[in-house]
């Protein structure tokens, strides 16, 4: 066996975070892996040890519900894939060398007998042996292995042995994503007085730390029940409801909550040509005098955070939640990862476009033309902000660069006002 290499995924890291020491991973690209004993447990590594991208139980039921979960809010193509990927791990399919191995075990405490072959006790000191001290039952786990971002952290589908998924966690790695679990605990309470109708939001089950971290533990939206496509005005209104939590307000943007926020957060970055070029901008927009419409957002909705169901619009990943914004700014962000995301646009041209589409894109809000390209580049600077304090270029994210697609957007807008 050789250890999990960091290097070409979050694979390492994710390990180290949730099987710290005395715990301890192993991975095995072998066909030949002898049983768990006492305190292991064994993890499949999809689609290969070398590649990896979803680290799922290694026991059939589980394996194929995790995967299966993982492709519910995709495109057809990862939905057919999702399911025939789960129908050969159901089959026994990680039994024949399907995946990589990864065994985690962890030594009992001095005097502590080794359990027996085949009981369910989670290694000591790891997440599972928390999750369950909370949750008052046992869960397995399993994981996306995502792309470099300075926000990534592990998010964990929580199942039974029963391959029923039970919630999802999150668990920090860094003061920014601690933050950010706190922001969504924060926001999740505010949203749980809400009423809504045109969509469901996730509940708080816990919130607590451990070794360090904060963990925050969510139930599972029902994304496994019939999709649905959206129907005429269902995303306007859903979006609608939310920008009305908190209250709507209007008035001036140079005397606006939201611009000293925002001014707070680009000097709190790092200093360089495009934090000076952001604020030149927000300098100039606050001296036209110019009043707007300000209301809550959810603050990365987009179509992986969200699925159409038969039963209605589920949304999660409320982290960037906040109130008092200029009304819009959901809609741009929808419309501007999907180009950029789904449809892989070329994201300066994207963003470009961004504002030039705003007029009629914030139309249904009565946003009048002059306002909406405004809120558009307000909308790319808030981003532009967003990837400047959170330092996503540094930790090597595709678009976190704000000056090579966003800063270009702006300051063409910004010649035509």
């Amino acid at each position: 066996m050789t250890p999990p290499a960091a290097g070409r995924s979050s694979l390492g890291d994710v390990c180290a975070v949730l099987w710290p020491p005395p715990a301890s991973a192993s991975l095995s690209r072998g066909l030949r892996v002898r049983a768990a004993r006492g305190r292991e447990r064994d993890f499949v590594v999809l689609p290969s040890g070398r590649r990896p991208r979803l680290l799922v139980p290694s026991g059939r039921r589980a394996s194929a519900a995790a995967v299966r979960r993982y492709g519910e809010p995709g495109s057809v193509t990862a939905w057919a894939g999702s399911r025939a990927l789960a129908l050969a791990l159901a089959a026994g399919g990680a039994s024949v060398g399907l995946g990589g191995r990864l065994r985690v075990s962890a030594d009992p405490p001095a005097g502590t007998a080794d359990p027996p072959a085949g009981t369910a006790d989670p290694p000591a000191g790891t997440i599972e042996a928390y999750l369950r001290s909370v949750l008052g039952y046992e869960v397995l786990i399993s994981t996306h292995l995502g792309a470099a971002r300075a926000n990534r952290k592990p998010v964990l589908q929580l199942l039974t042995t029963r391959g029923e998924t039970a919630g999802f966690a999150k668990v920090s790695v860094n003061p920014l994503t601690r933050d950010l679990i706190r922001a969504e605990r924060a926001a999740l309470d505010t949203l749980a007085a809400e009423d809504f109708r045109e969509l469901t939001v996730p509940r708080v089950l816990h919130h607590g730390q451990w070794q360090g971290r904060e963990v925050l533990i969510l139930n599972a939206l029902p994304v496994w029940r019939r999709r649905k496509a959206l129907r005429p005005g269902q995303l306007t209104a859903a979006m609608t409801e939310v920008a009305a939590v908190g209250g709507r307000s209007r008035g001036p943007l140079a005397d606006s909550d939201y611009l000293a926020r925002l001014r707070g957060r680009l000097e709190a970055s790092q200093a360089g040509p495009d934090r000076a070029a952001l604020s030149d901008a927000l300098d100039t927009l606050a001296a036209a005098g110019t009043e707007l419409s300000f209301g809550a957002w959810h603050g990365d909705w987009t179509g992986w955070n969200m699925a159409s169901t038969a039963d209605g619009l589920l949304v999660w990943d409320w982290e960037r939640f906040d109130l008092g914004v200029p009304a819009g700014f959901d809609f741009l962000h929808y419309r501007l990862q999907s180009d950029v995301v789904r449809r892989r646009r070329p994201p300066a041209d994207a963003a470009a476009d961004c504002v030039r589409n705003a007029p009629g894109w914030l139309a249904p809000l009565g946003v009048a033309t002059t306002e909406a390209h405004l809120v558009a580049i307000l909308y790319l600077a808030e981003l532009s902000a967003r990837y400047l304090a959170d330092r996503q270029a540094e930790a090597g994210a595709r678009l976190g660069q704000p000056g090579t697609w966003l800063i270009p957007a702006i300051e063409e807008a910004m010649g035509k006002l």
